[in-house]
């Protein structure tokens, strides 16, 4: 119960956050449209994000959970905050040095990250300067990464998983209030984003604090502790950072097509949505939840931990990727065909969410599957994975790409390389653990899985059944395309929630545990 509680409350936050973030893209969509601008403002944004989730979100918090989480439960918390203090010293002072360096050579690196900006100095001259504006973002997320890494050891999530959405609060604030008067759009977002960072920090400070954990700042030293920390950050770094070199890869490959990278980026912030909901929420939770479990009540409960997340996550997980690949139309049209987003821009999304859905069970299944190393101290299993993952997708993007690019289908190429990337992540993940016994799926779980599957499809073509009815309101105007959109969505729901009921997918007591903790309880 308390398991499913805190996963609900962080999957709870990430919705309000992702659900602000596509109001967010909307404002800039049709501020920006895909000119190059846009994709100035895209490759600007992407890389300090992608050193945040790599660095901060990813191999730090995959190597410092686990070793936390064991001095809490075999130390006590007063080694377990000296532990923190000494991780904070040494991770404020590399960042800081990193941004640094980073900043500087910021000249030198966005030519070899955005080759297509070469022909367009001026473009080329505006990315790197925005990039420069947006890079002490990274400094502060990765202080929100080692606030949010105590926090949810303490079982704390609710804090952690709320912060992200202060992002999308300033930058819709922005963009209604601000950009009407001072217009630069790339500029002033990328300024807002240095600024958002900055209030995580704050917010997440506050509430260490009352939870008992102010954590003083020490000279950086190199402690066992943090030598330790240190060792499974390396390997960390590549397995963490596997879907974001995908995407990051895809975006340098994509400027060489005009208005591509854009596409793509509105393309992610859709199969993000259910990604952070399900995938991410769940990860959030298993990671500190296995590695206590694994100190104090052993394999099995570990194991238990994990089949219940990867139960969870695939009955949620299965309708989203179908109904994406279902409605991708109408859903870019619906979010983003206004202002400077045409309907052939809002077509091509279209198939770009289709093809990034595909492979969103993989995406999901891969983020249940990690905690399950990465809380026994072993990053060297999904750092093989990693490899394998970012092998097949550098080739695969150089192969579609060209082989479509011609047809103006480039970006798709590159949407369906990560989607096939993904695959094989979770392919080796699935076969290491099985291999190991870690992966414990009992028959009656194993026919769940498969009923879930079989109430998805039957979601999935009553769906294609209901679309050719609701063409006329999707020809409309914007509020009626909405209104089309919210009927097939809340349609799709519940036929599936009927049909998983019907055959048994989800039983019935699962859903009074989850109605009895909705209004008003805490993680």
């Amino acid at each position: 119960m308390r398991f499913l509680k805190a996963m609900v409350t962080v999957g709870g936050w990430t919705l309000i956050s992702r659900l602000l973030g596509f109001v967010r893209d909307i404002l800039i969509a049709g501020t920006l449209g895909t000119g190059p601008i846009a994709d100035a403002w895209v490759v600007a944004f992407r890389l300090p994000n992608l050193f945040r989730r790599v660095l901060g979100e990813g191999a730090f918090n995959t190597a410092f959970v686990p070793l936390f989480a064991g001095w809490l439960e075999q130390e006590g918390p007063a080694a377990a905050k000296a532990f923190a203090e000494d991780v904070l010293a040494v991770l404020l002072a590399t960042v800081l040095a990193f941004s640094a360096a980073a900043m500087a050579a910021m000249p030198w690196i966005m030519p070899v990250i955005a080759p297509g900006f070469i022909n367009d100095p001026e473009q080329l001259a505006k990315a790197t300067q925005m990039a420069q504006i947006a890079f002490p973002y990274l400094l502060f997320m990765s202080l929100v990464a080692l606030l949010s890494g105590i926090l949810n050891s303490l079982r704390r999530f609710a804090a952690a998983a709320a912060a992200p959405v202060l992002l999308n609060v300033f930058l819709v604030l922005v963009l209604v209030a601000v950009l009407p008067i001072t217009g630069q759009p790339g500029y002033v977002l990328v300024w807002t984003v240095a600024a958002a960072g900055a209030a995580q920090f704050l917010l997440l400070m506050i509430v260490t604090v009352r939870a008992g954990f102010a954590l003083r700042l020490r000279w950086p030293r190199l402690t066992p502790g943090v030598k330790r920390l240190l060792i499974l950050m390396v390997p960390g770094l590549a397995s963490a950072a596997a879907l974001q070199i995908n995407l990051f890869v895809g975006t340098m490959i994509a400027t060489l097509q005009p208005g591509a990278a854009s596409l793509l980026y509105y393309a992610d912030r859709v199969y993000q949505l259910p990604l952070g909901l399900i995938g991410i929420a769940v990860s959030v939770v298993l990671l500190p939840e296995i590695a206590r479990r694994l100190k104090s009540d052993g394999e099995a409960a570990a194991a238990s931990s994990l089949t219940q997340g990867l139960e969870f996550a695939l009955y949620l997980t299965m309708p989203a990727a179908v109904g994406l690949i279902v409605l991708a139309e109408p859903i870019a049209t619906v979010l983003y065909q206004r202002g400077a987003f045409g309907p052939v821009a809002a077509e091509a999304t279209g198939l770009a969410i289709a093809a990034y859905a595909l492979g969103l069970p993989a995406y999901v299944t891969v983020k249940v599957y990690q905690p399950a190393f990465f809380a026994r101290e072993d990053m060297i299993t999904p750092l093989h994975a990693a490899l394998w993952s970012v092998g097949v997708n550098i080739s695969l993007s150089v192969i579609f790409f060209f082989s479509l690019r011609a047809e103006g289908l480039g970006y798709l190429g590159l949407a369906a390389a990560t989607t096939i990337a993904a695959l094989v992540n979770l392919g080796v993940l699935s076969s290491r653990l099985a291999k190991r016994g870690l992966l414990r799926i009992a028959a009656d779980k194993r026919q769940r899985l498969w009923r879930q599957a079989a109430a998805a499809a039957v979601m999935g073509l009553g769906l294609i059944l209901a679309l050719p009815h609701l063409q006329p309101w999707l020809a409309g105007g914007e509020w009626l395309r909405a209104a089309a959109l919210a009927l097939m969505v809340s349609g799709g729901a519940s036929v599936y929630l009927l049909s998983s009921l019907l055959f048994g997918a989800l039983p019935r007591e699962a859903l009074r545990p989850l109605l009895a903790w909705l209004p008003g309880h805490s993680a």
